[in-house]
This record gives structure tokens, C-alpha cells and sequence, in this order.
């Protein structure tokens, strides 16, 4: 049987549907004896800490500790590491200035943490948090990002001269210069990529235990990758061995990327449990969340296209100031360099590309990797500024990037910077993409809109991704801390039952049911009886975890690598109890067979035969189990086509988005189902920052003026249309499992696609660009601009 391309129901969502998954609140609700932590965050952006009265907060009911930064200093705590340094052009390091784990001399941020109190209830904790005095002498603070690096900005970080983290680039400036200035037409934009928080549905959540007799501590957070987290709190923050620490990463109510790093709050429940010889749990509040979360995207930007008579693109000038928020998040330097940087042109035929970004920092929360990491930011700058391109020329959108696109006669391609794209078939997307949308019948759509009084338009974004993470030579060469290779075990009992233990981790995404049907593919057996495990330091060997949408294409591929192993020795215990070549024997649905001897033997009979080792052959040994690390040859690049159409009132400025079509190729699909689901919720999350999510900050005061989903609008079921999704498939050649990955496709191009379909509506009023997130406001705001550009 065939269980590759089966829309197979998740299997775990037999838990999660019914209530009995286990998330970290689940694991604190069981615990014997579990304090709360309550974390005391800064109320100013910008503020000298002169004193820190705790006396009459120790003194209040339930409270068990309470500690500062200076308690940490003192017991030899280090700071939050920054994993991926990024140097300037001219080789000078990038500032990193310390991030503490608790302030001490000064709050940069609103949400900074500045003490931690440990009480036997959460209640209990929060009273006393009340009676902590904190005397602040406030400072001037800077969250306007475009005024960021001013001569005259406030410094985020007193003494550092400026507030530039590093200024980098890719490309050769002079010629590009040069090439627009010899163009025929040249397109210029300034636009902004809007600051956006991940919400997931579960809130960050850690758990830390310690056991004195052994001198151990155990961490349950939620988190995406456990491994690397133990690392960072051995090597960075805790400073022990890291032997003697447990991660363990339980069921993850969404991750998004937002759950990756190491946060202040791993280290302050593990430091509590030591001091108070309990287990301490901390889960953030949402209001919390908004403050204590690191962010992501928020780009100023100004691009150039230059283009000849016929259309074709000649040079592409891009420079970005990116913000860092306050201190550097694990991966934040990296995501606007080299996720952000190299990706362009995308999948344009274009050579002559030069990047700048210039990293800032800002009293504002950190800004780190989201769903797309980088990749959703350099598509919208494409997609938008080749939508302007058409408009300046007068040329069909569709047709202006079919004139560009890279051929299928010209793949392998290499990209003028990091990539080589292996496989593809660009034009089909977009051709596909073009017929499916009926584009004939826009025109009376549009017809029908204008009668009802409403304005429709339609947008079209493509992309291409850089996808599975690795190889790891490549990444440690740009700067990244680790490798990014995946391991995969897999396990057989005597009675034949399968055991994966996985590097990789779910967040959401469908992994137990996707892998179990890799395993199954290989062994026919069913989905159903292979156990997959994952999010344990204890249980798995060192993994990478989740993110990048690498874990079919890494994680898979090393699952693969090991299932075929312990086929591969089965195959040869098979050959002698059937007295055959192993080549001989084969392994259909379960059963081994060697069809010269007309004999069979159940997988189970094989496996049990593997734990009986009485006349094995010769260097056989016992046992069924085996490890494959698989660190991959070259990034995977999904890519696609998607289109969006869009109603707007133009009395309000309210849009409707009223189509979303998909048209994408991920190579070899495992589960369609699964894959579709990928592409609903990331179409959410696109929608969602093109017209209605937005972080706003008070310019005076640093407040964050959206702390909560009161002014932080989230997309709701009312918000988003249903997906249209249409797939087809060119096997990746860099893997075993053919994969390209799928997870962030909809969150790359949803954003573009739903701008250009606002901006194509509003054309004839005079509109040429609205930036995101395109709110009522923002749409009425630029209506009433160009309609009265020439009047009062």
C-alpha cells in the first residue's frame, strides 16, 4: 500500500480535539507543590533603575522569593545569547550590547524585566509585585524606526555612539547605479514592512524542577527546539553542564517562530526551583505576551526597479533599515540579512541586484524570525514594486512577471547570490494560477461590485522561498552558531512495533501523522501503530527542532535514511531464515518475501527473530534500531503563485477580501490534507498583516498602544474567504523525500498579493500604494489623499 499522497486524518488530533493533550500548563497542574512566578516588567522605554525596594513585598502571604538582576549577577547567571552575529560590509562586528535576564541598571524597553517574585499562587505573587518599588529616572526613548539612526535619535544603549547594530550588504552599488541610470524606466517605492506579533494560541509557558541529590534541573517550556535551548542554558545562561539539564518540550499550541529562542523566563523558573527547592511554573498572560514576545518584520524600506523598453528588468536596488527592538534576539541579526538579503531577486532572471540593510536598534520589544523569517518581507518589496512597474508601463501585471521569470530551460539556476534553485517549472504556476482565477470574468466581477457601490481588485504575488535549513557548512560560513543537520531514530521492537524518535518538532503542523506515513511507506505497515516521538532531550539525540518549514525535507529525510537502515537489516536477517540472497527477499505491506523460495515471513516474525540471535550470519548484530544524522546538500525552494481578490467601500475604507487562490509547487506532497490546512492558516496570517495587524507605539512615551486584541486586530473566520488551493508537483533533487516544504508559502505571498489587489482597486481614484497593515483608516486616509492631491 501506498502511503505517500494520502490525505490521512492527523492522528494526534485525537488528543487535541478531546482535551487531552498535555501543554506545560497541563505538566504545572500535575506537579506536586508548583509555585508561580510573576515577572515585575518596566512601565518606561527608556529609564536609569536608581533603586529596587523589595522589603515590604517579601513580608506579604504566600510569597516564597523574590529576586533581581543583582541576585543573578551574584550567583554567576549570564546573559540571553545572540546565536548568529552579523558583520558590517567593511568587516567592522556588529554592536551587541549585554541582554541581562533581569535589569539592573537600566530598562530599555516597556515589558523589560526587572524582578521576579515567587509566591505559592499566581494571586499571591501579583500582590506583592504591587508593593515593589522601582524608582526610574526616565529617559528619552526612540520607537520611530525611520528616525532610528539620526544624528540626533536618542541612544538606545547609553554610551554606543549610535543606534546601529551593523550596515550590510549584497551586490555590486556602483553598477547597479549605473544600469538604472542607463535604464528606460525606472520605479522607485518607499514602504514600510509593518511590526507584527505571533499570537499563538497557547502563550509561552516554562516549567523549571531541581533536584538537589543530583545536582539536575528539568526544563518544560514551550518551545520548538529543546536541544539548542539546553545548549544556550549550559553555555550561556546558567553555566552548567549541560548533562545535567532535561528540556523537555511537551505539546506546543503554535509556534510560528516565536518559540524558538531562549528567554529570560527559562532561566528564572530554573533559578527559582534551585533557590526554593520547588517547582516553579510561569505562564504569560496575553497582555503579557504583547510585551514580553519578540516580533517580527518591521522594515523601512526604499526600492528601485530599473527596466528597458521591452519590459525587462535590468537592475534592483534595495535598502532597508530593519529593527532590532531593544537587544538581539537569538536569530534577530540574521533575518534581515541573510533570510531577507539573499533571496533576491526571487524568481526573477535577474542579475544585477544590490542590498542594503542597515540594522537598528530601538526601545522596543526584540524582533526576531516569524513564519517566513525574511522571506515574506523580500517578496513583498518584489511583488509590490513590480506591481508598480506595470502600472508606470502600462503592461499587464501577469505579463510583466512572465517576461521575467526564470525559464525551465535555465534550471539549475544560480542566483546571483547564495542559491541554486534544483527544480521548478515557474511559468506553469503562474499560467495555472492565471487560468484557475478566470481573469475573462474579472471584468464583470468588478462590474458587479462598482453597482453595489463597492470597488473590487485583484492582486497577484510570486514567490520563491528558501526552505529545509541547511547545509551546514554554508550557514556556519554566514555566521549561524550551530549546524542545521536533523537526526532521526528508528526503532523496532521484538513484537514489531515502531518507535521514531525525531530531532524535529510539531507545533500544530501534523508531523506525528506526516513522518509515521514516511515510516509506513517503507516498512507497509499502518500509520496508525508507528509511536513518534519528539521534544525530549532525554529520550531524542541531539536535534535541531522545527522551523523554516525543514521538517520533512531534513527531519524526514534523516527518518528515511534510518528506516531504510533497519529494513536493510531486516532484509538480510529475512534472507537467512528463508535461505535466500538478501537480495532476494522484498518487503510489501508488512510481509518479507523471497520469491524463488515461494515463503513468507511477517514483519513481526522478523523483529522478533532480530532479539533471538541463534545462528545469525556472520557480523550480524543483535537488535533493530538505527540513527541517521541527515545535514542537507542545499536549501529546498517551494514556490508559487498566489492571487487575491479584494472589495473595498470606499464611504469606509473597509475591505473584503473576498478570494484567495493558491497555486503552489512543494514537491513530493506526503499529506495533502495536511498541506492544505498549511495554506488556510498562513493565507490567515497574511491576510492578517496586510489588513489589520499592527504593533503601534506612542512616540513621546514608548507605550506600546497594542497590548492587547482590543487594538490588535487579529483575522477572524469572518476575515478570511475559503483557500482555493492547487498544487503540482517537481521533485526536489536534493533530498530523499523529494520535499520543498510548505509551511510558510501563504504568509510569503498572502501579504503582497493583498496589497496589490487594495492598490488595483483604488487606481482610478489615484492610488498607487498603501502601506500595511490597510485598515479602514488607512484605506479611507488614502482615498481621501488622491482624490483631493489637487485641491483643499
Amino acid at each position: 500500500m501506498n502511503w505517500i499522497g494520502k490525505p490521512l486524518r492527523r492522528k494526534e488530533d485525537q488528543r487535541f480535539i478531546t482535551g487531552a493533550g498535555t501543554y506545560v500548563a497541563d505538566v504545572a497542574a500535575h506537579l506536586y507543590g508548583t509555585a508561580r512566578l510573576h515577572v515585575v516588567r518596566s512601565p518606561q522605554a527608556s529609564a536609569a533603575i536608581r533603586s529596587i525596594d523589595i522589603d515590604r513585598a517579601r513580608q506579604q502571604p504566600g510569597v516564597l522569593d523574590i529576586f533581581t538582576g543583582a541576585d543573578l549577577d551574584a550567583a554567576g547567571i549570564g546573559t540571553l545569547p545572540c546565536a548568529w552575529p552579523v558583520d558590517s560590509s567593511d568587516g567592522t562586528p556588529m554592536a551587541a550590547p549585554a541582554h541581562p535576564v533581569l535589569a539592573t541598571e537600566r530598562v530599555i524597553h516597556v515589558g523589560d524585566p526587572v524582578v521576579a517574585v515567587v509566591a505559592e499562587t499566581l494571586a499571591d505573587a501579583e500582590a506583592a509585585a504591587d508593593l515593589i518599588e522601582i524608582d526610574y529616572e526616565t529617559g528619552a526613548s526612540q520607537t520611530d524606526l525611520r528616525t532610528s539612526l539620526a544624528a540626533d535619535a536618542p541612544l538606545v544603549h547609553a554610551g554606543s555612539g549610535s543606534n546601529l547594530c551593523y550596515d550590510w550588504s549584497l551586490g555590486d552599488p556602483g553598477k547597479v547605479d549605473a544600469l538604472l541610470a542607463g535604464s528606460a524606466h525606472v520605479v522607485e517605492l518607499d514602504l514600510i514592512q509593518n511590526r507584527v506579533n505571533a499570537s499563538p494560541m497557547e502563550t509561552r509557558g516554562t516549567i523549571g524542577l531541581y533536584e538537589r541529590g543530583r545536582d539536575e534541573y528539568t526544563l518544560f517550556t514551550s518551545n520548538q527546539n529543546p536541544h539548542p535551548i539546553r545548549v544556550m542554558l549550559s553555555a550561556s545562561t546558567l553555566k552548567i553542564p549541560e548533562e545535567r539539564i532535561r528540556v523537555i518540550s511537551p505539546d506546543v499550541g503554535g509556534g510560528f517562530g516565536m518559540k524558538i529562542y531562549h528567554y529570560n523566563e527559562e532561566v528564572l523558573v530554573l533559578f527559582a526551583a534551585r533557590r526554593i527547592g520547588r517547582p516553579v511554573c510561569w505562564i504569560a498572560t496575553r497582555s503579557e505576551a504583547f510585551l514580553a514576545d519578540t516580533y517580527a518584520r518591521d522594515h523601512a524600506t526604499r526600492v528601485r526597479l530599473g527596466l528597458d523598453a521591452d519590459g525587462r528588468f535590468t537592475a534592483l536596488q534595495v535598502d532597508t533599515i530593519a529593527n532590532m527592538g531593544a537587544y538581539l534576539s537569538t536569530f534577530a541579526p540574521a533575518i534581515p540579512t541573510f533570510f531577507y538579503g539573499n533571496p533576491f531577486p526571487g524568481p526573477y532572471a535577474l542579475r544585477d541586484v544590490h542590498v542594503r540593510v542597515r540594522a537598528a536598534f530601538t526601545n522596543t520589544t526584540p524582533v526576531d524570525a516569524y513564519r517566513g523569517a525574511g522571506r515574506p518581507e523580500t517578496t513583498y518589496v518584489l511583488e509590490r514594486i513590480v506591481d508598480m512597474a506595470a502600472d508606470k508601463l502600462g503592461m499587464d501585471p501577469f505579463e510583466l512577471r512572465a517576461k521575467n521569470l526564470i525559464q525551465p530551460e535555465q534550471i539549475p539556476y544560480r542566483t546571483p547570490f547564495l542559491w541554486t534553485y534544483d527544480s521548478g517549472d515557474l511559468p506553469k504556476a503562474l499560467s495555472t494560477a492565471r487560468e484557475i482565477a478566470d481573469l475573462p470574468g474579472f471584468s464583470q466581477r468588478r462590474k458587479s461590485s462598482e453597482a453595489a457601490g463597492r470597488r473590487r481588485g485583484l492582486g497577484v504575488a510570486f514567490y520563491m522561498e528558501a526552505c529545509g535549513m541547511g547545509p551546514s557548512e554554508m550557514l556556519i560560513e554566514q555566521g549561524c552558531g550551530g549546524g542545521q543537520y536533523e537526526v532521526a531514530v528508528v526503532r523496532v521492537s521484538p513484537t514489531g512495533g515502531i518507535t521514531v524518535l525525531t530531532g524535529s518538532h510539531t507545533h500544530g503542523q501534523g508531523h506525528e501523522t506526516a513522518f509515521a506515513q514516511l515510516v509506513a511507506e517503507e516498512t507497509g505497515l499502518d500509520p496508525a501503530d508507528i509511536e513518534i516521538v519528539h521534544g525530549d532531550t532525554a529520550r531524542v539525540p541531539y536535534g535541531i527542532g522545527t522551523y523554516g518549514s525543514r521538517s520533512l525535507a531534513v527531519g524526514g529525510s534523516a527518518l528515511i535514511g534510518s528506516t531504510r537502515k533497519v529494513v536493510g537489516k531486516m532484509k538480510r536477517i529475512a534472507a537467512h531464515m528463508l535461505e535466500c540472497e538478501p537480495e532476494d527477499v522484498e518487503l510489501h505491506d508488512g510481509v518479507f518475501s523471497a520469491p524463488p523460495r515461494n515463503r513468507t515471513l511477517t514483519f513481526a516474525e522478523v523483529a522478533g527473530r532480530a532479539y533471538a540471535p541463534a545462528g545469525y550470519p556472520d557480523r550480524l548484530e543483535p537488535g533493530l534500531e538505527e540513527t541517521t544524522y541527515f545535514d542537507p546538500e542545499a536549501f529546498t525552494f517551494p514556490y508559487g503563485c498566489h492571487m487575491v481578490e479584494v472589495e473595498i467601500d470606499p464611504d469606509t475604507g473597509s475591505v473584503r477580501v473576498d478570494r484567495y487562490l493558491a497555486v503552489d509547487d512543494f514537491g513530493r506532497i506526503v499529506n495533502p490534507m495536511i498541506v492544505e490546512g498549511q495554506i488556510h492558516g498562513g493565507a490567515a496570517q497574511g491576510i492578517g498583516q496586510a489588513c489589520l495587524e499592527g504593533c503601534r507605539y506612542d512616540p513621546e512615551s514608548g507605550q506600546l498602544l497594542t497590548g492587547s486584541f482590543t487594538d490588535y486586530a487579529m483575522p477572524r473566520a469572518s476575515d478570511v474567504p475559503a483557500i482555493e488551493f492547487h498544487s503540482f508537483e517537481t521533485v526536489c533533487t536534493t533530498n530523499p523525500v523529494g520535499a520543498k516544504g510548505c509551511g510558510e508559502a501563504a504568509a510569503i505571498a498572502g501579504p503582497a498579493a493583498a496589497i496589490n489587489a487594495i492598490c488595483n482597486a483604488l487606481n482610478d481614484l489615484g492610488v498607487r500604494h498603501v502601506d500595511m497593515p490597510a485598515t479602514p483608516q488607512a484605506v479611507w486616509d488614502a482615498i481621501r489623499a488622491a482624490t483631493h492631491a489637487d485641491g483643499p
